[in-house]
Order: C-alpha cells, then sequence, then structure tokens
C-alpha cells in the first residue's frame, strides 16, 4: 500500500471545499443562465476576448478547477488509504476522464440544435442525453444481492441509448455527434487527467508541484506573447489534451498545492492562517498587477493576469469560508450543499429544465422578467431550482459519481 508522509492528514474531509465547490457550481449555473435575459450589468458579464478586464462570470471556471485541484490531493490519497495500489488509481484517473469527456461531446453538440431529418427534438434528445448518463454513471450502492443485475441492466441501457443519440444525431446544418470543442465537463477532464498524474508523480512535495505551477505559468506567459507559432507540433501536441495555454492547468496545480500547504500547517493557529492565506492572494495579486503591463486580463485569451487575479479569488473566497466554518458557521450553507456533494449532477440539472421548459411546456416569460434586474432575479431563482432538483435526486439515491 501505498503511504503518504505523516505531515499531511488527507482522511479528513475538508467541509470549507465542499462549500467552495458548492458556491462556485451555484454561480456557474447562474452566469450560464445570462444566454436568456438582457441587460446584465457588465461587471458580472463575461469580458470580451480584447477587452482588458475580469468579470465575475470570468472567474467562475478557474475557481471551479481550483477547487477541482484541492480535492485531488483528498481523493488520491483516500484511495491509497483504504488500500487501492498506484495501478489501481491510475485506472480510475482514466474512467473518470473517459466518461468526463464523453459527457463533454455530448453537452456541446445538443447545444448546436438538431436536424428536423432525425424526428427528435432537441427537448427530448436533451433529456434523453442526460438520463443516459445517469444510468451509466450512478453511484449505485454496493451489494451482493440480486439487485445488482438490475443496475448493470440499467447502466448497459444507457451505454446503448447514447450509442443511439450518437448514430442518430445530426445539427441544424446536417452535421454528425463530432468534437467541436470538449465544453466545460471535456476542459476539466483533459486538466484532471493531467494534474492527476502530476500529483501521483510527485505526490506530497510542495517545492515539486510548485515547480510544476510555476512552469504552466511560463507556459501560459509564453503561449500569450505567442513566441512559439500556434501551428507548430509542440502546440499541436499540447492542444490534443487542451493545455495548450497552460492556464486550466495552472488553475488546478494552483489548488493541489494551496491543499498541500493547508495540510500541512493545518495544526497552526487561526490567526497564522490568515496571515498565510493574506500572503498568498497579495503575492498573485501584485504578480497580475505587474504581468498586466504586459498583458490584457481576458479569459478567452488565457492570459497571464487572468490567472493570477483568479487564483488569489479563489484563495481569498476559501479563506473567508475557512473563517465561517471556524465560526460554526457552516450550517449557513446547507441550502447550497447538494451542489457541493452532487456537483457533476447538479451542472447537468438545467440541461433537463431548459429541454421541460422550452422545449416541452414552451414556456415564456414577459419581457420584464428577462431585462435587468429581474433577469438577474430570475437567474437566481433558477440556479436555486437546480439545486434543489438535485437536492430530490440525492433523496432517491440518485447522483452521478465518476
Amino acid at each position: 500500500m501505498v503511504t503518504l508522509k505523516k505531515d499531511f492528514d488527507f482522511t479528513q474531509r475538508n467541509a470549507a471545499i465542499d462549500i467552495l465547490r458548492a458556491l462556485t457550481m451555484l454561480l456557474m449555473i447562474f452566469v450560464n443562465d445570462f444566454w436568456t435575459v438582457k441587460g446584465v450589468p457588465h461587471w458580472i458579464h463575461h469580458a470580451k476576448t480584447n477587452e482588458n478586464f475580469l468579470g465575475l462570470a470570468d472567474v467562475v471556471f478557474p475557481l471551479f478547477l481550483f477547487v477541482v485541484g484541492m480535492s485531488i490531493p483528498y481523493a488520491i490519497e483516500r484511495r491509497f488509504s483504504k488500500g487501492f495500489s498506484e495501478l489501481s488509481t491510475v485506472s480510475h484517473i482514466l474512467t473518470r476522464t473517459f466518461a468526463l469527456l464523453i459527457m463533454g461531446i455530448f453537452t456541446v453538440n445538443s447545444e448546436y440544435g438538431l436536424s428536423r431529418d432525425i424526428q427528435m427534438s432537441s427537448a427530448l434528445f436533451g433529456v434523453l442525453m442526460v438520463t443516459a448518463f445517469l444510468m451509466i454513471w450512478n453511484a449505485y450502492p454496493k451489494t451482493e444481492k440480486p439487485i445488482r443485475h438490475l443496475y448493470t441492466a440499467l447502466q448497459v441501457l444507457g451505454v446503448l441509448i447514447l450509442i443511439y443519440l450518437a448514430l442518430i444525431f445530426r445539427d441544424a446544418k446536417g452535421g454528425i455527434l463530432q468534437i467541436r470543442w470538449w465544453g466545460i465537463l471535456g476542459l476539466i477532464g483533459w486538466t484532471y487527467l493531467v494534474c492527476s498524474f502530476i500529483y501521483l508523480f510527485v505526490r506530497d512535495s510542495i517545492p515539486r508541484i510548485f515547480f510544476f505551477w510555476v512552469g504552466f505559468i511560463l507556459l501560459c506567459m509564453v503561449q500569450s506573447s505567442q513566441l512559439i507559432p500556434r501551428e507548430s507540433f509542440l502546440i499541436n501536441l499540447l492542444n490534443i489534451v487542451n493545455i495548450g495555454s497552460g492556464a486550466h492547468v495552472a488553475f488546478t496545480l494552483g489548488g493541489i498545492l494551496f491543499s498541500l500547504i493547508i495540510v500541512k500547517y493545518s495544526d497552526v493557529s487561526t490567526r497564522k492562517k490568515v496571515m498565510y492565506i493574506v500572503s498568498f492572494m497579495a503575492i498573485l495579486i501584485i504578480a497580475a498587477a505587474i504581468s498586466n503591463d504586459f498583458w490584457i486580463i481576458s479569459k478567452n485569451r488565457a492570459t497571464p493576469p487572468w490567472v493570477l487575479y483568479c487564483s488569489a479569488a479563489a484563495i481569498g473566497s476559501y479563506g473567508l469560508i475557512l473563517w465561517a466554518v471556524s465560526k460554526g458557521k457552516a450550517s449557513w450553507f446547507n441550502i447550497i450543499k447538494p451542489a457541493g456533494t452532487s456537483t457533476l449532477t447538479c451542472y447537468l440539472v438545467p440541461y433537463v429544465l431548459y429541454s421541460i421548459f422550452f422545449g416541452f411546456l414552451h414556456i415564456s416569460l414577459p419581457g420584464w422578467m428577462k431585462e435587468g434586474g429581474f433577469g438577474l432575479i430570475k437567474c437566481t431563482i433558477f440556479s436555486f431550482l437546480c439545486i434543489g432538483v438535485t437536492t430530490l435526486l440525492e433523496r432517491f439515491k440518485i447522483k452521478i459519481k465518476v
């Protein structure tokens, strides 16, 4: 059995990470719903590609990648503590990555609309797609009872549904199911794969993780400066696993690095923890401000200032949540807890709700509910509705786990 040095104890669940993950998912659903409203304030929307600006929406995905990184040491070390081998863990990482890539491909293609020739509405396609995901990757109870055969049958049926959807799919222009881009889930999958393998290689070595983090920050700088031709073999190779810019991996490696630090120094006083977190934020903000003299802040261009500012925001957000948890306020976040424990399910719920509301029921909201402040209230209500549906699914033991 692989063991970790006694300085690092990942056996205790970190409630602050779960809460940060839940808040991030709430924000992700909120900003992803902006397409249904108009007049969204500039400061919470995505900045334009060549605009030197950081909107709230530009911080959400980096925040999620950072949380993914914070969770990686916990997940891998718990497997080792239960006696799983390195080979088994590698297989687990590859399986999770494959699942995220498949879901990413399907969700992206579903957003392109369906040709009328296939005799299936986009709404029905979306519902069948998510249903198949749930059937294949649901966290079925482990049992030796005969009902386990039903679970296997459901998984097989889910696979057959996905195969059927893939074969019949034609977009509005007649295109087949294809890799247009990997989608949010696919981007998470590739980043998770790279960072998990890096962690397996270096394990508890903070200096080595820091070395890799700096390496990907430098790659981000090189890419933003266009010092290497985009058509070069190296860039094409990196783009295959979607790490060409280095930004996404830098976020997740930053999360791993931060997790190792907070676990190693978990016994220090709260005052020192606050000092450490504030110091990390200050260093990142200063570095971001300096880099902003050379590159604009741009999510679409994955520039260094974007990476550094968002990393500082992630650390600061975690610090605030950790303080709340230390003061016994974790229950404040119970209403959104399922978004942190059934995160992937929660992310997929909007696909079903959009299909039901707009595809089956043809609901049309009045204009005043789709603009400005009332529009944002609508987006907020929709976000909590998605979490409510996720809560209901959890009660019926329906939860995607890959």
